[in-house]
């Protein structure tokens, strides 16, 4: 029964050892305010946590949706407690938002692809997209972006161009859950025992696409706001649903916002282009300002590099500058250090400059 959520012979032989202490293998469906549903080969149990891992568990490793759980079940009594936490084959973070110290806070775990929805409406943002595309290379899974609402877009070709502009490779589908259009190039990308998760804003119908997938009205639905094109949330909770292809999607609350949380190396492969365009400058240390042969301040001029993405991706580092030098302020004096001696020999350049003309 558990192949089909998933369960393979790697994570049989993760699970010797608590195999061994009777414990049984589960997967968390649903997760809400300290109960979780998991499904076992004893069928579907409610579960809670076992006290030492509640109390010893560090930031971001108690049981999420999508998590593999080793668990001492109770059948008779159709429950469960949650032992150990089985190691996670990828990971969604992001900062948590809110007052106190930053904080990672765990999205979505155990996913082979992350399929990433925006509306094609007004409220569509390729610098949105970027964000998303940062950290889902982060977490290990696949992305894909997916262009909801196609029917309601006067100009969805054009839309469609723009988001793919800035997905460096990764695959762009506009779809409509109304009329079935790109439904089923989504499905090919939701493959028998693996797992997706969609994510995205309120309002950008992941709820209404899960339906369309599923065949039926799993999931509770509402329309977006007529003056901003802006949503409401409707999932309140995260779900694992198990669709009638024998594929696994993870239907998640709607984001505000989704702060980077220690992104570098998806910042890598969300940027590829700036970053292919950095390493071609004649200085390694090229401050991409005003220096002699600085290949992004070229293709910033003929146009080859996009003005607004160059700024988003300014932006975006400085963002986990920042949230780095949070954790940890010393290693943040040294990069101000560092920021502040490149400026001032920047300066010294130019006058100098100015001196010989």
């Amino acid at each position: 029964m558990l192949e089909q959520f998933g369960w393979s012979d790697a994570l049989q032989q993760q699970f010797t050892a608590h195999a061994a202490q009777g414990l049984l293998p589960g997967r968390v469906m649903v997760q809400q305010r300290g109960l979780y549903e998991i499904v076992t080969e004893l069928g579907e149990l409610t579960a809670t946590l076992a006290g030492r891992l509640a109390h010893d568990a560090e930031d971001g490793a108690l049981p999420v949706t999508g998590d593999w759980v080793a668990v001492l079940a109770r059948p008779g009594e159709g429950s469960a407690s949650i032992q150990h936490v089985l190691p996670r084959s990828s990971i969604f973070t992001r900062r948590a938002s809110g007052p106190g110290a930053p904080r990672g806070q765990v999205v979505a775990v155990n996913v082979d692809v992350a399929l990433l929805a925006a509306s094609m409406n007004a409220d569509l943002n390729a610098r949105r997209i970027e964000r998303y595309l940062a950290t889902a290379w982060e977490s290990g899974a696949a992305p894909v972006v997916v262009l909801t609402k196609a029917d309601m877009s006067s100009d969805a070709a054009a839309r469609l161009a723009e988001i793919e502009a800035v997905a460096m490779g990764a695959p762009v589908l506009a779809v409509s859950a109304l009329t079935g259009d790109g439904l089923e190039a989504l499905r090919g990308y939701l493959q028998p025992g693996r797992t997706a998760v969609l994510l995205g804003s309120s309002g950008v119908g992941k709820s209404t696409l899960v339906n369309a997938l599923a065949g039926r009205q799993q999931m509770a639905t509402q329309a977006i706001r007529e003056d901003d094109a802006r949503g409401r949330h409707t999932t309140t909770h995260r779900e694992l649903v198990l669709l009638p292809s024998g594929a696994l999607i993870l239907d998640t609350p709607g984001m505000r916002e989704l702060g980077l949380w220690d992104a570098s190396e998806g910042m890598s492969a969300a940027f590829a282009d700036i970053e292919a365009l950095a390493a071609q400058c004649r200085f390694r240390d090229c401050g991409h300002d005003s220096e002699p042969g600085c290949a992004i301040v070229e293709a910033l001029a003929n146009g080859t590099l996009d003005a607004s993405r160059w700024r988003a991706y300014g932006k975006l580092q400085r963002e986990l500058e920042f949230q780095h030098g949070k954790e940890d302020p010393k290693a943040h004096a040294e990069s101000r250090k560092l920021r502040l001696q490149r400026f001032k020999m920047h300066r010294a350049e130019m006058k100098f400059r100015k001196r010989l003309e």
